[in-house]
């Protein structure tokens, strides 16, 4: 995956991860359970307009609060194919990558508007909206790897089963 492009659904700043899924809903942790959920206490109709590969954009902080590893698998599960944000919650930000989700921290977020369609060119750092272009810093080959594998477990699993050193 070089390339993700997906109509945006705006969230604002301080997007927790309670506010993504939930705590009365982490009695499973099977993504497809969580995936019914997923923001449904900042917009309760989110998941039932959400079309696979749509992408979150949202203020500062997104994914604060608790280290729960279930926000960032909810998302996913529901089909969000990538958030960006002017910035992350650093425990969100690894358990996004160990996930598999793709997340992206813009400056310039807010100028992004619901309902466009926006694609991200993961090589070259950029976000191509109708408005215009945005530079961000790409993010390292690993962490694209561990993007690609689908998480960091798939990505070990992949290492251990072609003999390298995961």
């Amino acid at each position: 995956m070089k390339t993700i492009t997906g109509n945006v659904w705006r969230f604002g700043d301080n997007i927790d991860t309670d506010l993504i899924i939930a705590a009365r809903y982490l009695n499973s942790s099977d993504p497809a359970h969580l995936a019914k959920y997923v923001m449904e206490d900042a917009d309760p109709d989110f998941v039932n307009r959400l079309n696979p590969g749509d992408i979150i954009v949202a203020g500062e902080n997104f994914g604060c609060g608790s280290s729960r590893e279930h926000a960032p698998i909810a998302l996913k599960a529901a089909g969000v194919s990538a958030v960006i944000a002017k910035s992350f919650a650093r425990i969100f930000y690894r358990n996004a990558f160990n996930m598999g989700l793709p997340i992206f921290e813009l400056p310039q977020s807010d100028e992004i508007a619901e309902g466009e369609k926006i694609t991200v060119y993961l090589e070259s750092g950029e976000i191509v909206t109708p408005k215009g272009s945005y530079k961000f810093s790409p993010i390292p080959p690993f962490m694209q790897e561990l993007i690609q594998a689908g998480g960091l477990i798939a990505y070990a699993k992949a290492e251990i089963a072609a003999g390298g050193n995961a």
